[in-house]
């Protein structure tokens, strides 16, 4: 699996790894059961601090894409596929939402209505 970041993008360096795990996760690149790089050694082929990967890997622990046990590392879980892309699809609309003015409780709405 091929974790990229890129040092010039304003996005924080563990969002980047999370995102690039959770767009492997969504194409299929990482099947469920699956471990990831070890935080030490990615935080090494990427220079990074090893609590940047962590952090990166929590957040997608919270996102319920892995499961991070001590001694045997991060996991992917079952149903991360479908979630990793809607998490990525949600943070695109946000970022959108947000460049364009739109308030939390009028993306609330729109979302709402859709879902209708």
């Amino acid at each position: 699996m091929l974790i990229r970041i890129d040092p010039a993008s304003p996005a924080p360096l563990f969002e980047q790894v999370a995102a690039s795990v959770r767009r492997a996760i969504a194409d299929g690149g990482v099947a469920p059961g699956d471990r990831l790089p070890g935080a030490r050694d990615l935080a090494a082929s990427l220079d990074l601090n090893v609590h940047t990967v962590l952090r990166g890997y929590q957040l997608l622990r919270e996102e319920g894409l892995i499961e991070l046990r001590r001694g045997r590392g991060a996991v992917v879980v079952a149903d991360g596929g479908r979630r990793g892309r809607l998490q990525e699809v949600v943070r695109a609309l946000v970022v959108e939402a947000r460049r364009l003015g739109v308030s939390t409780d009028e993306l609330v709405t729109l979302v709402t209505k859709e879902m209708g």
